[in-house]
């Protein structure tokens, strides 16, 4: 695993950019009925370090179950880069779909499998 570094991604046809500032390693592969559906595979991060930088006004939202994350998705492709919520200790977080960051081989990185089915 390296250090933080800033990725730059978007939703397929662009509507939506956004650049964050993490360190890209094992990637969360969640099977709760939403996540297995879009195949998300998700990176985290503090939201003091992720920045809509196109769309932000336009980013639509979804909440489902106990509504504590809000899935945030293009209403034009319906690409969903990623969701806002809450991590274990209160900070206000980010899950970035990593299939969303431009230029990341997502084969090289290491994959934990979550159930969030379970939940």
């Amino acid at each position: 695993m390296t250090g933080k570094r800033s990725y730059s991604g978007s939703c397929q046809c662009g509507n939506i950019r956004f650049s964050a500032e993490l360190v890209l390693g094992e990637l969360v592969a969640c099977n709760c009925s939403r996540c297995r559906r879009v195949g998300h595979l998700l990176a985290y991060l503090p939201e003091s370090d992720f920045r809509v930088t196109v769309g932000a006004a336009g980013v639509s939202e979804y909440r489902f179950h106990t509504e504590r994350i809000a899935h945030r998705f293009c209403p034009v492709c319906g690409i969903q880069p990623y969701a806002t919520g809450t991590a274990p200790d209160g900070t206000p977080s980010i899950a970035v779909n990593a299939r969303c960051l431009d230029g990341v081989d997502l084969d090289t990185l290491p994959i934990k499998r979550c159930n969030g089915a379970a939940y």
